[in-house]
This record gives structure tokens, sequence and C-alpha cells, in this order.
């Protein structure tokens, strides 16, 4: 009989399930519970979400992210970017080159031709010192050594996880290096607003909202060609809420390359890092919403395009197309495309950025 505090989460996790040590550091899970009693999980092992219980329109919770139970999981999952942190760079950079002081620069290469979020070990694999603030907020810290992965700069970065009353999730990040580099940091959230199941429905109902006027077109091997276009007339325009299935299988080349969504969309800002209104989903069955807010100049929507049915949360099974992502973050391979909004970081520089995940429902 388990008489602990580990029996009280609406989640159903256990805390001692997310108790190892790697690399001699510890890993845990934290659990931040609003005034409603709605929760977010996290385990300081990659940041990764493992529960948002956030109620439908009848008021049954349900966890609305996808992910695993227990620390093991976490660590071997068939997806390794399964609503974790990532850094240093988040998404792709070509071939994994790039010129910073002058200097090439080579990060290792995990995705096809080109490096992915951050290398073959980036911070979604990393175990983050964590400080529960309260029973709302935790903070994760990571120092990433020089050089890490091919990276210049030692990297000092904070990530803060809080759950607001209002059911927000804000995520705050801040960095410091002591030498120039590059930096495009982003939470990887995998949303099943419906509730995840075995089988996890897909999000073809889900209807999309996106505040972007133009996209990033990519190559075939998933790098911005350099392209900014109008989202007008193409399947990207979600300007004005549509179901996400409605065009994700259209005849069109972009949707082909990306065999779905998996593109940047250029989000509309009124002044560089504001914080503003980025994108809008509801699952019409449960009612659930979620509206997504970020300082960042782009969002990236994946739609899970290769998942296969593997296993997540208390058997749960994540299909093809299973949920959907908004990775706030600027544009991917930045470095090399001089006119995209800048992601060096200088010494004697902060880097900050603010994103919020506020869910709701619909009656």
């Amino acid at each position: 009989m388990v008489n602990s505090e580990e029996t009280r989460y609406a989640c159903g996790m256990k805390r001692e399930d997310f108790q190892a040590t790697l690399d001699g550091k510890k890993t845990d899970l934290y659990v931040l519970r609003n005034a409603k009693g709605n929760e977010v999980a996290v385990t300081n092992y990659g940041g990764a979400i493992v529960a948002i219980m956030v109620p439908d329109r009848d008021g049954r919770l349900a966890n609305v992210i996808q992910g695993h139970d227990n620390i093991q999981d976490v660590i071997s999952s068939p997806e390794p970017y399964l609503s974790t942190l990532i850094g240093r760079y988040g998404n792709r950079i070509a071939r994994g080159c790039f010129q910073l002081n002058g200097k090439e620069y080579h990060i290792a290469v995990n995705n096809g031709p080109n490096a992915l979020h951050g290398g073959r070990k980036g911070f979604n694999a990393k175990v983050w010192d964590a400080t529960q603030v309260n029973g709302h907020a935790v903070v994760l810290k990571y120092t990433s050594p020089y050089g890490e992965e091919g990276f210049s700069g030692e990297l000092e970065v904070w990530v803060a996880y809080s759950f607001t009353d209002d059911d927000e999730l804000v995520i705050k990040y801040s960095a410091k290096t002591n030498k120039r580099t590059v930096l495009n940091l982003t939470s990887h959230g995998f949303f099943s607003l419906a509730g995840i199941a075995d089988p996890t429905p897909t999000v073809d109902n889900l209807e999309c909202q996106v505040n972007a006027d133009f996209y990033l077109p990519i190559d075939e091997t998933s790098i911005p060609t350099g392209e900014i276009l109008k989202v007008a007339g193409t399947p990207f325009d979600f300007r004005t809420p549509k179901p996400v299935g409605q065009d994700i299988d259209a005849d069109n080349e972009q949707i082909r390359i990306g065999a779905g969504y998996d593109h940047c969309f250029v989000l509309n800002k009124k002044e560089e890092g504001e914080l503003s209104f980025a994108a809008r989903i509801r699952e019409p069955e449960s009612g659930r919403t979620m509206e997504v807010y970020t300082t960042e100049p782009g969002v990236q929507v994946y739609t899970h395009n290769w998942a296969d049915g593997f296993k997540g949360q208390h058997g749960a099974t994540f299909p093809r197309r299973s949920a959907i992502c908004f990775e706030a973050q600027h544009f991917p391979d930045s470095p090399n495309h001089p006119y995209f909004p800048s992601v060096v970081l200088e010494p004697g520089r902060e880097y900050t950025q603010k994103t919020i995940y506020k869910f709701g429902v619909e009656k």
C-alpha cells in the first residue's frame, strides 16, 4: 500500500517512478497544481512535460500532452523530443555548419544531412538542476559546457515553468554566455486536446488558427529555402480557424516534403520581442481550447507526421498525427540566413523568451 503524496496526483503519476541517478545527477518529478486542482507534471530529465490535466466542457480532467509515466521510458522514448526542452538550437541547421566570428562551426549532424534540435545529445537528454519554488512553479537550470555538440562558449540556461490559476502554462527562458554564440530555445510539447488514449485520436478535426501572414518554405531536407512566402491561397493559411486535416494531405509540394505540416510560420508582430497571440486550437468533441502567446518571431507547427503508435503514459498509444506542436522559436537555419532575425547571443547580454500555453473550454 502506497501512502504518499503521489496518490493525490490527478495525473496518476508516481514520483518514485521518475527518481533515478544519471551521470551522478538525480532525476525527479515536479507536479504544479493551481487553485482549480488542475495540474502540470514535469521531470528535470530534458524538462519533459509528462502531464497537463485540464477539464473538458463537462469538467472531466484528461491529460492533453503526450509523454511517458516513468523515467526509463522518457529516456528511451521512440520520440526523443517528446514534450521536452530543446537546445542549444531548436530546429535545423543546414549540414550542421555556420559561420560566426569569422570561423566555421560544425554541429553534430543527426537528421539526414542536417543538425536537428541541438545535435546528438541536446538539452532534451540532459539532467537539469531543479528547484520547486512553490506549489505551482519549478525552475530548471543547466550549464552547457564550452564546445558542447560543437557550439561556442559556455552557456548558462534557466527555464521556469509556472501554472497559473487561469490554466496558463507559462514558460520563461533566460541564458547567458561567456563567448559569442548562437541560441534558439523552445519547448516541444506534443498536444492532444482530446486527451491521450489508446489510441489517441488524430488532430484532423482540431480547429486551428495561426496568426501568421507568411511562412517559410523548405527544401527536400526540411531546410528553409530562404524565401518568405504568403500563406494566402496555400494549405498554410490558418489566419481564420479551419480543421487541421482540411489541407494536411493537399496536392502541394511543401505538404509532400513535410509529410503534412512541419513548417515555421512567421508570426504577425507589431514590434520585435512583444508578447503576442500566436495560435489557437479548439477540440470540438471535448470543447477544450489552447491559445499560444510568445515573444518569439516564429512558431514551428508540426503534426506528429512520423509517429507509429508507440506507447506513452498509462497505456496510451500515439499514432501518426495524434498531436500538434507549436514550437515558439527563431527561424530554422537562421545562422545561414543573415536577413532572418538574429540568433547570436553576445557575452554580457541576456537571452530571454516567454511563451504561454493557455487552456480553456468552450461550452
